[in-house]
């Protein structure tokens, strides 16, 4: 069951007013788009827009939660955090001025109990048995950067359950080691989707990045986004 989408709209300035859509300019040659992450699920989400990246631009940052933090707020924190790392390396390229920049988090909570980015066994294997047989919640917030320097953003909430895991497919997820680096230890766009009994939200939320969402963010802002679907014909 795939239904219903909870979104949270959150812009650096101003951030409750609406947006204005922006019409590009088709005079003007098209600028160029920076992801910052490394990450190919959200490579290749981006590219299921009909959009290529120009360049890749993965900012190391502390994604330590703090204190009493909620999930949901370090999603926003943290891809507002990459995003202006990113910027900052990319205004080091002259090549890249003028560019639009995406970055994104996803944190995943069971109520506020924020489960970590999995880099061993005993990790993976605690958050799968916390997963089995109950419902999280997965955040991803999507921030952009204009070339304007104006930052806007969009936080995705998604409700999962999980059907009741055996101490067999624990164990066999584990072995397989998609988790290694995934927020809250599963891949659902690997083996684990056979883990999802529902989903409320957005899949691609999930994975790493929301399309819708950041299909909006750009067109709003102005960046041509059907030109690359015409191309295709």
């Amino acid at each position: 069951m795939i239904s219903l989408r909870a979104v949270s709209p959150i812009a650096s300035n101003n951030r409750f007013a609406p947006e204005p859509v922006l019409t590009p300019d088709p005079a003007m040659p098209r600028p160029k788009l920076v992801l910052a992450s490394a990450s190919p699920r959200r490579l290749e989400l981006l590219e299921q827009t009909g959009l290529a990246a120009d360049a890749l631009l993965p900012a190391e940052i502390d994604e330590t939660p703090q204190p009493n933090e909620l999930p949901r707020t370090l999603a926003a924190r943290l891809a507002s955090e990459k995003a202006a790392a990113a910027a900052k390396i990319m205004a080091l390229q002259p090549a890249l001025e003028h560019s639009f920049l995406i970055a994104a988090d996803t944190v995943v909570a069971v109520g506020r109990r924020i489960l970590p980015k999995c880099d061993n066994h005993d990790e993976a294997e605690e958050c799968l048995r916390l997963l089995s047989g109950r419902q999280h919640r997965v955040y991803t917030a999507v921030s952009l950067i204009t070339p304007r320097g104006a930052e806007r953003q969009r936080l995705v909430e998604t409700r999962l359950r999980f059907k009741r895991l055996t101490q067999a497919e624990i164990d066999a997820y584990v072995a397989a080691g998609e988790w290694r680096g995934k927020a809250g230890g599963y891949a659902i766009q690997g083996l684990a989707g056979v883990f999802v009994v529902k989903l409320i939200g957005s899949y691609s939320a999930v994975v790493g990045l929301p399309l819708y969402e950041t299909y909006s963010l750009l067109a709003g802002e102005g960046y041509e986004m059907l030109t690359p679907w015409l191309e295709r014909a």
